[in-house]
């Protein structure tokens, strides 16, 4: 049995209660915005005044799948991070982060910012990784396909059918093996024009064949030969 001191704190509790849900209900009704020093939550979904979802910040745990007009689809991803949709509530870029040292000492860490095009995958990449003592970082632009003709998870294309969905046209950044590179690709994505400045400071200016092999390469020394 509650004594009748338990049974007032009890009520009086309840009062509160109800206060507090009442004001913060008011509050979003009138548009009031509502304050906090710390908000400490596993995701945050923006949406328009229609519900059309336009941003998610969330952690690994309750990061969505891939959501294309509205619907999810299965995609496992294991970062947290920050994701971008389009008027129609399509993902269209994002920022994602993750790292660890394994209890082996090796550091699997990186970071990923991207665009994508329209219903379709990323056309525009910034990225940093550091994988088993292996570390490049660099800014990829990409052709991507026509997002309305094939959008990804379409389910209208087949594995094999189609065009090629992301061709990787330009690279700039530092490769594993520590080199300044500038890569610029075909429309087939061959690497076809490589300037590179390794890590000891000689340069070169490669072009390549289809098949990735050197068909001209121009070092300092020529240009200060052809110069004299």
């Amino acid at each position: 049995m509650f004594t009748r001191s338990e049974k007032i704190l009890g009520a009086y509790a309840g009062v509160l209660t109800v206060a507090l849900v009442a004001a913060m209900l008011t509050g979003a009704r009138s548009g009031a915005p509502a304050k906090f020093d710390t908000l400490d939550v596993q995701r945050i979904n923006i949406r328009e005044p229609d519900g059309t979802l336009r941003m998610v910040l969330s952690s690994n745990g309750r990061f969505p799948g891939a959501i294309i007009a509205g619907k999810e689809y299965p995609h496992p991803r294991t970062q947290a991070g920050v994701l971008f949709f389009d008027d129609e509530g399509s993902e269209n870029g994002g920022l994602i982060f993750a790292g660890k040292q394994g209890a082996d000492g090796k550091v699997s860490s990186g970071v990923s910012l991207t665009f994508d095009r329209y219903r379709q995958d990323q056309q525009l990449q910034l990225m940093g990784l550091d994988q088993g003592g292996r570390h490049f970082a660099g800014l990829t632009v990409n052709d991507v396909i026509d997002g309305t003709k094939y959008p990804v998870f379409g389910g209208e294309q087949k594995q094999g059918e189609g065009p090629q969905a992301i061709t990787r046209r330009l690279y700039v950044g530092k490769t594993p093996s520590g080199d300044a590179v500038l890569h610029l690709g075909d429309a087939s994505g061959k690497p076809r024009l490589a300037i590179k400045v390794t890590p000891e400071g000689e340069g070169a200016i490669m072009f390549l064949d289809a098949k990735g092999n050197p068909q001209k390469i121009i070092t300092a020394e020529d240009i200060a030969a052809a110069t004299r």
